[in-house]
């Protein structure tokens, strides 16, 4: 009999996943995997339990809670022999993993992708010794991310980070970088960069447009030295894809990255803290199988 490992975040996503999870359990039961669940208690909690499920050969273990959970997860399987696949259910604020990959919001469609869906390889980063499915990035604006307190996630959602994001504005200040990218290079003062496994970021949804998952390349993006007005303007252009045309924008595609910082900047993966730079990115081609929506998807090249 085939073995899922449910990993869940008990207050994520004011405790989305917690409120279903009988539904979740009988769900895979029925699908036929001898399930069993692991509620995380804190840092590294998720982290550990799916190292532990890949050493104990599942076949599949889910996620569930946000992109910090997923985040974890993905730490926790990325170097073991044995990677079960990875099945995914939304529960945090702004689930930017989630929603490239198109797994319904509603539990119990997600469930569905669990037991119906198709297996996917797809491409993940790591930079250090730390994995990240998402984003990286750093700068000022990066940080609001991982300074809003999670019981206000939970009591406002994504509300919370507009909140911060507001607060922080003022004190948006440009750090000089070396970026090498592919044999390329940047040097300058940055506001900002990301770098982008998806087009899905911070709830932007057409932040990085060329980007796929399966392609094993990053897109990088450097919002260069501007004043707080086109910091503004240029959140509004994001929303609708056009800030890629400003001579202010810097975007491009490679499957290695390498930045340092003249002064400390402090690395945000996933929405999580990743230590400060320097550091080199590193695209993992299809290193993860995922559990994703028997359809054809925006996120993945050359899908048939």
């Amino acid at each position: 009999m085939k073995k899922a490992r449910l990993i869940y975040n008990p207050s994520s996503g004011r405790e989305h996943v917690k409120k279903h999870l009988p539904y979740i359990l009988e769900k895979l039961e029925l699908a036929g995997y001898e399930t069993s669940a692991h509620a995380t208690t804190g840092k590294d909690s998720a982290k550990n339990a799916a190292s532990l499920a890949c050493e104990r050969n599942y076949d599949l273990i889910v996620a569930a809670g946000g992109d910090g959970t997923i985040h974890e997860v993905i730490n926790g399987m990325a170097e073991q022999e044995n990677r079960p696949a990875l099945g995914i259910l939304p529960g945090g604020t702004t689930n930017d993993f989630v929603r490239a990959l198109h797994i319904p919001k509603n539990i119990e469609e997600a469930c569905d992708v669990l037991t119906d869906g198709r297996l996917q390889t797809i491409d993940i980063g790591k930079v250090g010794a730390t994995y990240f499915m998402n984003i990286a990035g750093a700068g000022t604006l990066t940080e609001l991310t991982y300074e809003v307190p999670s019981r206000l996630k939970t009591m406002m959602g994504q509300v919370a980070y507009y909140v911060k994001g507001f607060e922080k504005l003022p004190r948006i200040r440009p750090t000089h970088v070396t970026i090498e990218y592919d044999g390329k290079w940047f040097e300058g003062e940055i506001m900002l960069f990301l770098v982008s496994n998806t087009n899905s970021v911070g709830g932007f949804e057409k932040l990085a447009p060329k980007a796929f998952l399966n392609d094993g390349l990053f897109d990088l993006i450097i919002l260069k030295k501007t004043n707080l007005a086109d910091v503004v303007r240029l959140t509004g252009a994001a929303l609708r894809g056009e800030h890629v045309k400003d001579e202010r924008v810097i975007y491009v595609q490679a499957n290695r990255i390498k930045i340092h910082a003249e002064n400390e900047l402090q690395l945000n993966l996933d929405g999580e803290y990743g230590g400060t730079l320097p550091g080199e990115f590193i695209n993992l081609h299809n290193h993860i199988t995922l559990m994703v929506p028997d359809k054809k998807l925006s996120c993945f090249q050359d899908l048939y």
